[in-house]
Order: C-alpha cells, then structure tokens, then sequence
C-alpha cells in the first residue's frame, strides 16, 4: 500500500509523503529512497529536482521461523517475514 502510493511521484513529494505516512513500512522506504537520490546524485550527476519514481516493487523474501512453546507440551510456529524492496527513479523529461 506504502509503495503505491510514491509511483509517478516527483522525488521530493515522495519523500515528504513517506515521512507524514504512519504506515509501518513508511520509514524504511524513505530510507531506500534517499539511498537511491544520493546513489543517483553521486554516479549519474542529476538533482533531486529532476528525478521521478518510476517504478517500485515489493517482493516476499526469505521467511524466519521460531518456535513459542503452548500447553501440553506443544509449540507454535512464529514466521518473521521479511521482503525485498527495489526502487526505479528516472530524469523527468519535462523539466
């Protein structure tokens, strides 16, 4: 839900979105986002100005399982997931 809500956005607006989202996944993708402007910033020489989300995926990734012991000698199985996140920025055209 967090990620649909940047596609298309202007970087700047992006951001500025995620940070007011109280969303859990909020935080970590305005982390991934500024990694990605300042990874563009530093290789390909533009400006958070002209950059624009294009796309961004969220995939399942590997799954971390523990064990609560219940009663009568039983256990649950407690599956920490967790997910792989990639973010696409490109050079708005217009501007």
């Amino acid at each position: 839900l967090v990620a649909d809500l940047i596609k298309g956005q202007p970087v700047e607006d992006a951001i500025d979105l995620l940070q007011f989202t109280r969303r859990s996944g909020a935080r970590e993708l305005r982390k991934l986002l500024q990694s990605a402007v300042a990874n563009g910033e530093q290789r390909g020489g533009v400006t958070v100005e002209e950059l624009v989300v294009h796309r961004v995926t969220v995939n399942p990734g590997p799954v971390l399982k523990r064990y609560r012991p219940r009663s009568m000698g039983r256990v649950n199985m407690i599956r920490k997931r967790t997910s792989h996140i990639s973010v696409e920025l490109k050079q708005n055209q217009e501007g």
